[in-house]
């Protein structure tokens, strides 16, 4: 393989520009995994430092109780993990945006307060175990960024997204 070629495909993989690709939201992953996700991939760092990476970011299934900001036992396995993941060698000198999605169903200002209530409800759960506040930031997106568009009350909107910040 060329290394034009190469470049080509570590690029079409490390989520630059042009690299966007919808994922369905995890349900579980290792801490590797998670690193993997949200770092810029070894191989760039060292020979492309002129290139301005996108964000980086996974959509995570992080199960609430209903109509409510209080997370449900079986999703802190995954959260303990990202905390774990955020404080790896690779990523902790990055900052992280924590988003709540909603689906459709209800008024667009609930679904935006509920998100908000439930990425503040993570990152509250990041803080407990470990991750610097400075880190971290919350933000409610309610249903304005669907996954599932053609399905508006699909399961897979209802998701949190952890981000890079700039």
């Amino acid at each position: 393989m060329s290394p034009r070629r190469a470049v080509f495909l570590l690029l079409l993989t490390a989520g630059l520009p042009g690299a966007a690709q919808a994922q369905p939201p995890v349900r579980d992953a290792s801490v590797e995994e998670l690193v993997d996700q949200l770092a810029l991939p070894k191989a760039l760092t060292r020979g492309l430092r002129n290139l301005v990476p996108e964000k980086r970011q996974i959509d995570l299934v992080i199960q609430f109780d209903f109509d409510s900001a209080r997370l449900q036992a079986a999703s802190k396995p995954l959260l303990e993990k990202l905390a774990e993941a955020l404080g790896s060698e690779r990523l902790q000198a990055l900052r992280f945006k924590v988003e709540g999605h909603t689906d459709a169903q209800g008024s667009a200002a609930y679904n935006e307060a509920l998100s908000a209530r439930r990425a503040q409800s993570v990152l509250a759960f990041l803080q407990t175990s470990g991750v610097a506040a400075g880190r971290l930031q919350a933000e409610g997106r309610g249903a304005t960024e669907l996954l599932d568009p053609a399905h508006p009350q699909a399961p897979e909107n209802r998701r949190v997204r952890i981000s890079t910040v700039d």
